[in-house]
C-alpha cells in the first residue's frame, strides 16, 4: 500500500508540472510525457500478446507510437478545414500500411516464417501464420497506440484555429480544460468505484475478469464522477480566464455532466479491458515499471477509451 501510495503522489506531481510547463512553457512537454506513457504502453502490450500466444512484430509496435504522434503534430501546425480528418484517416492509413507491411514480409522470407512455425510448434501454413502476425500487429497499433493519440490532440485543439473558429483565443486554455477532465474522470471514477464498493460491496460486476469490482462500485463511480466534475466545472466558472472559455464555447454545466456520466462507464470499460487482456495472458499487472501499480498499461488503461471519447465529445461541443 505504501509503494502504490507513494506512486500515485509521483505521478500527481509528474502531471502537474506538466500542466504547468504546457501553459507557462510549451505544450510540447506534455506531448513528451504522452509519448513517453504511449511508448511503455506499446511495450506492454506487446508483452500481453506475446504471452497469449499472439506472435507479432514487435518493432512495428514499439515505433508506431511517435509515427503517430508525429503525424497529428505535423497536422496541427499546418492547420486547415480538415486537419484532424487528415490526422486520423493518415494514421488509419500507416495501420492498414503497417498491416500489409508485416504480411508481405513474412511471405517474401518464408524460410524464417517457417523456422518460427517449427520452433512454435504451430500448425500453421506460411500464409496463415503470416495473416495472423499482421492481424496481431495491427490489435497492437491500436490498442493502446493509436487510441492513445486522441489525448494528442486534446493538447492541441487550440491549434486547430482553422477547423473550430477562435480556438486561438483561448491562448491554451481551452486545451488545458480538455486535459483536465481527460485526467480527472478516471481517477474520480476508479478512485470512487474503489471506495464504494469496498463499503457497499455486493454483487459482482463482472467476477470472471475483475472480481474485485462490484456493481455499487461501478454506480458509485459514475455518481461522485458526476458530481466532482460539475464541483470542478463550477470552481473554474468562478475564475475569469475559465469563465471566458466555457462561456465562448456554450460549454454548460449540464454538459459536463453528460461527459462526465457516460465518461465514468467508458472509463471503468477501459479498465474491464485490459482485466481481461491480463486474464487472458494469465499475468497479475501488465508490467513493474510503477510500484504498487503494475505497468504503464494498468495505470493508464482506462485512458486509452476515454481519450477518443473526450475528443469527440470536445469536438461536438466546438462545433
Amino acid at each position: 500500500m505504501k509503494n502504490r501510495l507513494m506512486t500515485s503522489l509521483g505521478i500527481v506531481l509528474v502531471l502537474a508540472l506538466a500542466f504547468v510547463l504546457k501553459i507557462y512553457v510549451s505544450d510540447y512537454f506534455f506531448d513528451a510525457l504522452l509519448l513517453t506513457v504511449a511508448c511503455f504502453c506499446a511495450y506492454e502490450m506487446s508483452r500481453l500478446l506475446t504471452k497469449m500466444g499472439k506472435y507479432h512484430e514487435k518493432w512495428v509496435v514499439y515505433i508506431f507510437p511517435a509515427i503517430f504522434a508525429l503525424v497529428l503534430l505535423l497536422s496541427a501546425g499546418f492547420d486547415s478545414e480538415y486537419s484532424i480528418t487528415f490526422a486520423i484517416l493518415t494514421c488509419i492509413g500507416l495501420i492498414a500500411l503497417a498491416f500489409l507491411a508485416v504480411f508481405l514480409i513474412n511471405i517474401i522470407f518464408a524460410r524464417k516464417s517457417e523456422k518460427e512455425i517449427r520452433y512454435r510448434k504451430l500448425q500453421k501454413t506460411v500464409k496463415t501464420y503470416s495473416l495472423d502476425k499482421a492481424l496481431n500487429t495491427i490489435v497492437a497499433l491500436v490498442y493502446p497506440s493509436f487510441m492513445f493519440i486522441f489525448m494528442l490532440v486534446l493538447n492541441h485543439i487550440d491549434d486547430f484555429s482553422t477547423t473550430f473558429k477562435n480556438v486561438s483565443a483561448f491562448e491554451g486554455w481551452l486545451s488545458f480544460v480538455a486535459l483536465l477532465f481527460a485526467f480527472l474522470i478516471p481517477i474520480f471514477s476508479d478512485t470512487f468505484a474503489f471506495l464504494t464498493g469496498s463499503v457497499i460491496g455486493g454483487k459482482k460486476l463482472y467476477p470472471k475478469v475483475s472480481p474485485k469490482k462490484t456493481i455499487s462500485g461501478a454506480v458509485g463511480g459514475m455518481v461522485f464522477t458526476v458530481l466532482l466534475s460539475v464541483a470542478i466545472y463550477f470552481i473554474l466558472n468562478s475564475i475569469q480566464t475559465f469563465y471566458f472559455v466555457f462561456s465562448a464555447t456554450g460549454f454548460a454545466f449540464w454538459k459536463i455532466m453528460l461527459i462526465a456520466f457516460f465518461g465514468s462507464i467508458v472509463s471503468q470499460c477501459g479498465d474491464l479491458f485490459e482485466s481481461l487482456l491480463k486474464r487472458h495472458a494469465d499475468v497479475k499487472d501488465a508490467g513493474r515499471i510503477l510500484p504498487g501499480h503494475g505497468g504503464m498499461l494498468d495505470r493508464f488503461d482506462s485512458y486509452v477509451f476515454v481519450a477518443p471519447f473526450l475528443m469527440l465529445s470536445f469536438i461536438f461541443v466546438l462545433i
